[in-house]
């Protein structure tokens, strides 16, 4: 919690200062009392002390200028709101290595599958677009708020050619920066991107992940697979049949543009693992924290409380009468 005016709560100082002032008044009350009548006869006068209960109303007075002091510094709360108007550009590596099983039923399908529940789960408002990350970045549906163009768009990853994760990387940046806002300000927008290899490509991804992040654009990586996963080729150099190629994820390659870009990376070595990975970037990604006054909230509950002290001293004076 945080407050818009805390200099406000200075004034709290003034609840011990109250209390040092009221345990004087109930000093020079009990002297008072004491020359009234003596010691020995105050059993007689009075046979029944109301001991604690007398202080109960100042109490609870005492915690209600306490509440209205912090309710006058509008304390403040953060909640998570949809993001308006945001762009997200899905990219995915559809390179020969996402055909490894390692990943149920491959790490195509499994990435597939997994994007297509991350478009459900964030606020219909997000401008959601779709690139394949191969040899060249081939942009299959521009941002936009169509749910059925965008999962049309994921059916159309199909494993081909090798990995240029800079070019996608530029490619992605270059249409998210030109996305439409409000005035000269362009919409928040970020890069979501899931591989499983290093980057065969001409441009340098972790220079493409600087540029985005200049543009306020990041990027949260996630490195799909396992050190098992292997895939099938033919041999090299014509000489027939095939041969089991090992093709393991790499994970620091991810995890320097993530860092580079100002994002987040994280690792998924299974289908189930993957789909967390995706709930975790839905709500970062189509949320953001904004902060709220909840001064309506203290200023009743110091309001109800004054209330209550003063019902309990009519109750207390009402006995004493």
């Amino acid at each position: 919690m945080s407050f818009a005016a805390p200099f406000v709560l200075v004034a709290l100082a003034a609840i011990p200062v109250l209390i040092v002032l009221y345990g004087g008044v109930q000093r020079d009350r009990r002297r008072a009392a004491s020359a009234f009548a003596a010691p020995a006869l105050s059993a007689s006068v009075l046979p029944r002390r109301p001991g604690w209960r007398r202080h109960a109303p100042m109490l609870v007075v005492l915690i209600a200028v306490a509440v209205l002091v912090v309710a006058a510094a509008k304390p403040q709360r953060s909640i998570a709101v949809p993001v308006e108007r945001a762009s997200i550009m899905l990219v995915t590596d559809v390179s020969g290595s996402m055909q490894a099983t390692d990943v149920k039923p491959t790490r195509l399908e499994a990435a597939r599958a997994a994007a297509r529940r991350f478009v459900r789960a964030v606020p219909k408002g997000v401008n959601v677009g779709v690139m394949a990350l191969s040899s060249k970045p081939r942009v299959l549906a521009s941002p936009t708020r169509d749910r059925d163009a965008v999962n049309a768009a994921l059916g159309q990853l199909t494993p081909r050619g090798g990995t240029g994760t800079g070019e996608a990387i530029q490619a992605a940046t270059r249409i998210l920066n030109r996305a439409p806002g409000v005035g000269a300000k362009r919409p928040p927008a970020a890069i979501v991107l899931i591989s499983d290899g290093s980057s065969t490509g001409d441009i340098d991804p972790v220079a493409a992940a600087q540029a985005a992040r200049k543009l306020r654009i990041p990027i949260y990586t996630v490195a799909l697979g396992t050190a098992q996963g292997t895939i099938t080729v033919p041999r090299p150099g014509g000489a027939g049949g095939t041969e089991t190629r090992r093709v393991p994820p790499d994970p620091q390659s991810l995890s320097e543009i993530a860092k580079a870009s100002g994002g987040k990376t994280y690792t998924a070595a299974d289908a189930d693992k993957l789909k967390d990975v995706y709930e975790r970037l839905g709500s970062l990604l189509g949320t953001k924290k904004e902060k709220r006054e909840i001064t309506a909230g203290f200023a009743g509950g110091g309001l109800a409380l004054l209330l209550l002290g003063a019902a309990l001293s009519l109750r207390w004076f009402g006995r004493l009468i």
